[in-house]
């Protein structure tokens, strides 16, 4: 079982998201345990659960055996960032962790999020020129080319 993932998509770009997104889950993990401290445990749930899919569905989408598989990880991955951003983002304006604790934070989510969101538009771009695009006139028969004997 050979993976194909990354080509045509560059390997470089699939690098630097593996290697951020996986430091990206360390930092995440340091923040989840000052909030389990602060006893924000729903909000270190979420935080964990969602900071570190990223990572886990950008290694899942390297070991995809198809396109579509790869394109799916890469899918939930990019999901799983805006998530983040968004617990991040409330953890921010709640007032839980402050700011100058959490703003790098955000900014690297915002980063993940761009990342992963350029892969996944480019793999649907290059899906789309692989598949053809089938007019319907194109699935009708033709009325003068078919004769029929009355």
């Amino acid at each position: 079982m050979s993976s194909w993932a990354g080509k045509g998509i560059g390997m470089m770009k699939e690098s630097i998201v593996k290697d951020k997104s996986y430091s990206f889950a360390l930092r995440i993990i340091c923040t989840v345990r000052l909030l389990r401290k602060q006893r924000e445990y729903e909000f270190a749930r979420q935080l964990f659960r969602s900071g570190t899919g990223i990572g886990a569905n950008v290694e899942e989408a390297l070991a995809g055996i198809s396109r579509r598989d790869f394109a799916a990880k890469r899918g939930i991955a990019s999901k799983e960032a805006c998530e983040t951003h968004y617990w991040l983002r409330l953890l921010r304006d709640s007032q839980i962790l402050a700011t100058d604790q959490i703003a790098s934070m955000v900014m690297a989510a915002e980063e993940l999020l761009r990342i992963l969101t350029a892969i996944v538009k480019t793999t649907q771009t290059d899906r789309s020129k692989l598949t053809p695009q089938t007019n319907k006139s194109e699935l009708e028969p033709q009325k003068s080319k078919l004769k029929t004997k009355d």
